[in-house]
């Protein structure tokens, strides 16, 4: 084995495998805080286990991780026992419950700190925000034939074992209960009047939100923790609308933030010629976010380019109509209808009435003879379309809804361009009592 291997074994991978484990685990219990609007529970129990960790010492005596670990997840239970049962009882918003619980939890183990047995604790704060991951190092044999050995394998961190064993855990409870998780997170009600017990199957996912928590604690830091509970599953859910694809997504994206981080972390100072590294549990949130930022601008759906390109595809295909239904209009009045008048009565803006024309134009809806503008047989269908539909709504405004004729052109202008989602076509209100709009002008017939 190559020198640079073996250090890379030694220091490099333990760290990688701890991070990743910590992230999936997180990552696949986050799809579910983050569908149900309480992400912050990963927070709140980083805080409140603070306490647990003073009680633990002040009854054992020791730092042992056993005990220290049994300590930090009963204050997590206690945590979620107390989230829970105040929004139940309460009524208040999942946030403000979260923070009443964790702030008096965490100031109740302050005090606790400063008084007693608790004096004697010493928490290093850089290891609880940070973790770790750096420590981990794996004193691997230079031999490959004795790399692959139980024996070199069992000598892995304990907490890269751990956060194995709690990957394992979480993944397989996870694709057992997938369909009640998924119905429980989306309508509790209707899970239990379809036999599922929601409030056991909440119940005992929190208490494993709460373990997964704590056993990432130690060794990846509370940063990384709830960076993790939160990004890649925000970040799945800009990307797909599938809760499959999403859990499957946000694993994939944990993943890739530890790998990615890690190195950034590792090796990143030394590609720009700067000396050391940086944390790397702080790194890997940063990715963790970049990756969230990433998805909020590019996802295909969701994403802020995609949402403003069918904003403006929107607008112009509205412009579009209205243009149509202007120069409909003008016909009707046998008065020329060109570009300029057409900006002063419809009030578009110049580069989008550009564009709506030039689209008319393409589709063969309009046509342009002596600087005016005409429709053409297929325009012309389409306009009839969009004025009758224009007048039957003022009409059915002014008989159904009472209002004044004056008052119903704008409202009308709105409504002449909704379509029914699922049949795909315009909706139209009743036909009036007479065949002229509140303003004595003929509703065309249908087409």
């Amino acid at each position: 084995m190559s020198p640079a291997l073996h250090e890379f074994l030694s220091i490099d991978l333990g760290p990688i495998l701890a991070a990743t484990f910590a992230c999936v685990s997180c990552a696949l219990l986050g799809n579910f805080l983050v569908l149900r609007r309480i992400s912050l529970m990963g927070d709140a129990i980083s805080h409140a286990v603070l306490p647990g960790l003073v009680l633990a010492f002040m009854i054992t005596g020791t730092r042992d991780p056993l005990a220290m670990f049994i300590g930090a997840a009963a204050a997590g239970i206690l945590t979620v026992g107390l989230v829970e049962a105040m929004r139940r009882y309460t009524r208040i918003e999942p946030g403000a419950a979260m923070g009443v619980v964790f702030s008096v939890l965490f100031a109740l183990g302050v005090l606790m700190l400063e008084r007693g047995a608790g004096r004697q604790v010493d928490l290093d704060a850089d290891c609880v925000l940070n973790g770790v991951l750096e420590a981990m190092i794996w004193f691997v044999p230079d031999q490959w034939s004795q790399v692959l050995t139980w024996n070199a394998i069992a000598s892995l961190p304990r907490q890269v074992w751990t956060l194995a064993i709690v990957a394992a855990v979480v993944s397989i409870l996870v694709a057992a209960f997938f369909k009640e998780l998924r119905i429980v997170c989306f309508d509790p009600g209707l899970a239990t009047s379809l036999g599922f017990p929601a409030s056991a199957v909440n119940g005992a996912f929190m208490v494993l939100v709460a373990c997964v928590t704590v056993a990432s604690f130690e060794a990846v830091g509370s940063i990384l923790v709830i960076a993790m509970l939160i990004c890649p599953p925000a970040a799945a859910r800009m990307l797909t609308d599938r809760l499959r694809s999403q859990v499957l997504t946000s694993v994939l994206i944990a993943a890739c933030c530890a790998v990615g981080g890690y190195t950034l972390a590792a090796f990143g100072p030394g590609w720009i010629g700067a000396s050391g590294s940086v944390s790397a549990s702080g790194m890997i949130a940063v990715v963790s976010g970049v990756a969230m930022a990433s998805a909020m601008l590019l996802g295909p759906r969701h994403g802020v380019i995609a949402r403003s390109g069918r904003r403006a595809r929107l607008a112009i295909t509205i412009a579009s109509e209205d243009l149509l239904a202007w120069v409909y209009r003008m016909e009707e009045r046998a008065r020329p209808a060109n570009i300029q008048r057409a900006a002063e009565t419809i009030g578009s803006t110049g580069m989008t009435l550009k564009l709506a024309t030039a689209r008319s134009t393409r589709l063969g809806l309009l046509k342009s003879e002596n600087g005016n503008l005409r429709l053409t047989d297929t325009g012309r269908r389409s306009a009839t379309e969009l004025v009758r539909t224009h007048r039957l709504w003022e009409s059915y405004l002014v008989e159904r809804g009472g209002f004044a004729p004056d008052h119903v052109h704008d409202a009308a202008m709105r409504l002449e361009h909704a379509v029914d989602p699922e049949r795909g076509v315009r909706l139209e209100p009743p036909e009036p009592s007479t065949p002229l709009d509140p303003h004595q002008r003929p509703i065309p017939p249908r087409s």
